[in-house]
């Protein structure tokens, strides 16, 4: 029997029950939030380094700089999960983005305007914290929102929307306002993006509430159990650890290539200018939001460490070789560096379902559980800078990337003693008719 129309027994309105390839519409309002907070926090990563040495500083305190914001970052994104879980997503939300506006001011007016080494590391650092509130925040509610047996497909939007977001809009932005109104103007641009980010979540997500939790009703100390968690489940539960691994490992080529493919691709060698290598660079971004959903879509239905083991950790471990390698042997082709960075997008984007099993493994903590998958995100922010740097000096460009190729290869042996329960639903043509 169909439930009536207006709200159901249980108070949810029927719009609520609707759902897009996997999407809940009821956070529709949050997945276009998304990407504008994600664009007014990304807006920086195209020139805020070389910014900060053009005020005077030098290259290894603009290094500093992002090494504090990315601990800071890396620790609200452990929390931030959890959190939301305990003290619901949207009000977590709202805090992510009222820190950012407030941080950002402060760095923008004391950190950069009088440059101030000090007070930029303190204020940026700060920052840090909150952009992983609003986009984690929002994470878990898609958790909370989603069907189990599409929880994937679900996720895979919420990417999409981060890729558009900070990925396409924050990349390419800048490239136009830095002429118009200059690197300081095209920063206090960027609060507008968060600001209407803010309000989106404001008036258009509170018709989407969690029930809350009853185990968290009886005050501080359940809370602060619940919070525990994100420690704790590491060592008492065997697949999140694993998991954790297998986290890190994902995306060791994506925040190291950077470091080191301009490097090759602008080189004698190879022969791209800037312009080229960073053309090349955003058409790597630029078809993950369409790959992040068919992904989501594919592994609800093929299986999520299926997926993950096969087209993810073989898959990418064989394209971040072959995004070294095509350039070689293929100095100067557009179209040949294209082809290596189109695998590479496709293949990486395969690892979407990563975000459904961790809650999947301990669905009874799942904001802990979504933090220790944010912990191992952040972890491999930090780790696939750190292993080029290491592996540079001695082995070359090549050989940290067969040291990443060779990470990808144990990882999917790994996966063979990782258990999943993933839920069953719908088939992929139930889905097309619905």
């Amino acid at each position: 029997m169909s439930a009536p129309r207006g709200k159901d027994a249980a108070g949810r309105s029927e719009r609520e029950d609707r759902f897009v390839l996997g999407m809940p519409l009821t956070l529709l309002g949050g997945y276009i939030a998304i990407v504008f907070c994600m664009t007014g926090d990304g807006i920086e990563q195209a020139f805020l380094s070389k910014y900060i040495v053009n005020l005077g500083f030098s290259a290894g305190d603009a290094a500093l700089v992002f090494t504090v914001y990315g601990a800071t970052a890396a620790l609200s994104s452990w929390l931030s999960g959890v959190l939301a879980d305990v003290f619901r997503p949207r009000r977590i939300m709202l805090i992510g983005v009222a820190w950012w506006l407030v941080f950002h001011v402060l760095f923008l007016v004391f950190g950069l305007t009088h440059p101030n080494l000090p007070l930029t590391l303190l204020f940026y650092g700060i920052r840090g914290f909150a952009y992983p509130m609003f986009f984690y925040g929002f994470f878990v509610w898609v958790v909370q929102k989603s069907r189990p047996h599409e929880l994937a497909s679900a996720i895979g939007w919420t990417w999409s929307m981060f890729t558009i977001g900070y990925g396409i809009v924050g990349s390419y932005l800048p490239s136009y306002t830095i002429s118009w109104i200059g690197y300081m103007g095209t920063l206090w641009m960027s609060m507008a993006w968060v600001l209407v980010g803010g309000l989106l979540i404001f008036y258009f997500t509170d018709g989407a509430p969690v029930a809350p939790r009853a185990d968290l009703q009886s005050g501080a100390t359940s809370k602060f159990k619940e919070i525990s968690k994100c420690v704790t489940l590491i060592f008492n539960n065997r697949n999140i650890a694993l998991a954790l691994v297998t986290r890190i490992i994902c995306n060791l080529s994506l925040f190291g290539f950077p470091v080191i493919m301009p490097l090759l691709y602008t080189s004698p060698r190879v022969g791209f200018s800037v312009p080229e290598w960073a053309r090349i660079w955003g058409t790597f971004f630029l078809v993950q939001p369409i790959t992040n959903v068919v992904w989501g879509l594919i592994g609800d239905r093929i299986g999520w460490m299926r997926q993950m083991r096969w087209v993810g950790f073989v898959g990418c471990g064989t394209a971040s070789l072959l995004f070294y390698w095509i350039p070689l042997h293929f100095p100067h082709n557009t179209l040949a560096a294209t082809v290596a960075a189109l695998l590479f997008a496709i293949t990486i984007t395969s690892f979407v379902p990563m975000g459904a099993i961790f809650p999947m493994m301990e669905p009874e903590h799942k904001g802990a559980a979504v933090g220790v998958q944010n912990l191992g995100g952040g972890l491999a922010n930090f780790g696939g800078p750190v292993l080029a740097a290491l592996i540079l000096p001695f082995w070359g460009i090549g050989g940290v990337v067969v040291v990443y190729g060779a990470l990808y290869y144990f990882a999917a042996v790994l996966t063979l003693f990782i258990h999943v329960d993933q839920p069953k639903g719908v088939s992929a043509a139930a889905l097309a008719t619905r």
